[in-house]
């Protein structure tokens, strides 16, 4: 594995993700000999922990002056445009969970088990994709493999916690009742609690919000196949947990559910035919992926697996996973962890 300890930055540390992200290192035993993190001004000298010890908040230069080897950020994407470039000028490998690198045809999108070979550990920005992106392409890429994919229909039902702890504590304060008239800023323009939002992120002049295209172009540049048809429809749903997502593809190839079963039921070990999945589908028993019990898991959870009569190689499917866990941060700490086994090979 690795060699040497090395120093990582996380950029946004004291928010929902870059929490998780510290979290996420400390499970993974990640081979750290510093933890740098760094917030906004306002977080300035909080305290952040890691294996037992503090670690004090500090700004983006104190952060460079440091001279991390990775940094690892979730602070949006205008402090993503700013800083990361400085941070890879110094050799140091950012890998960004913001949108802002994503398109970019010179930055790398990466999700581990379907593109991580594409990592040669010299990159200076590394792209996170989407959490429903990820999530949705790690549930179907051993099957694109096989059957090759035709189109894909996505209706997603995508956590409070996607919107960070400002959309959990609009939820929560609807939910006991504190919060009656919308706050002047809020989470979400209409309230979430009781109610389901067909509305993630700003609409575009197509009809189709950022959330939605995101699917789309992420889909084509991780699969490195423009030929995918991909109609999304993002939805915020009240709930915690993770992002539940309605999947609808259809194939080239003839497909047989009985091989796709077995496929998905191969386990999440990196070396299976399906690294990262779960199967839990036995609808005779009512087993089926939900986000109450696929919450702080690593893995993609399918489920509801039948074939659609109503286009040729068409299969329905329900994919579940932690949005804040794979969708961010355990991807994010993937990507880091073959860089540097990339730099001591």
């Amino acid at each position: 594995m690795y060699i040497k300890s090395t120093k990582v930055a996380i950029v946004g540390a004291t928010g929902l993700v870059g929490g998780t992200m510290i979290k996420v290192l400390e499970e993974r035993n990640f081979p750290l000999s510093e933890l740098i993190p760094v917030a906004s001004a306002k977080s300035y000298g909080k305290k952040v922990k890691f294996n037992g010890k503090e670690y004090s908040v500090v700004t983006p230069e104190e952060a460079l002056s440091k001279n991390p080897d990775i940094a690892i950020f979730s602070a949006g994407g205008e402090v993503s445009k700013i800083w990361a470039p400085k941070f890879a000028e110094i050799g140091c490998t950012v890998v960004d969970n913001s949108s802002q690198w994503r398109m970019d045809p010179n930055v790398k999108l990466i999700v581990p088990e379907i593109n991580g070979d594409m990592i040669d550990g010299k990159e200076g920005i590394i792209s996170n994709p989407n959490c429903s992106t990820i999530q949705m392409l790690v549930a179907l890429w051993p099957l694109h493999k096989i059957y090759k994919i035709k189109r894909i229909v996505v209706s997603t039902y995508q956590s409070v916690t996607g919107s960070g702890m400002k959309g959990i504590n609009q939820m929560i304060k609807e939910r006991a009742g504190v919060l009656i008239d919308l706050p002047s800023d809020p989470a979400y323009n209409y309230h979430i609690d009781q109610n389901i939002i067909p509305h993630i992120d700003s609409f575009l002049e197509n009809g189709y919000t950022k959330e939605e295209m995101k699917m789309v172009n992420e889909t084509h540049k991780i699969y490195n196949d423009y030929s995918i048809g991909v109609s999304a429809t993002t939805v915020r749903v009240p709930v915690t947990g993770g992002h539940s997502e309605s999947v609808n593809v259809e194939f080239e190839n003839k497909i047989d559910l009985d091989e796709i079963k077995s496929v998905l039921s191969q386990g999440p070990a990196l070396n299976s035919m399906a690294p990262g999945v779960v199967l839990w589908d036995d609808p005779k028993e009512s087993v089926y992926p939900m986000p109450l019990y696929c919450s702080n898991r690593d893995e993609v959870f399918v489920g509801r697996l039948r074939i659609d009569d109503s286009v040729p190689n068409g299969l329905n499917m329900w994919i579940v996973s932690d949005n804040l866990r794979k969708g961010a941060a355990t991807n994010a700490v993937q990507i880091a962890e073959i860089v540097l086994n990339k730099r001591e090979e």
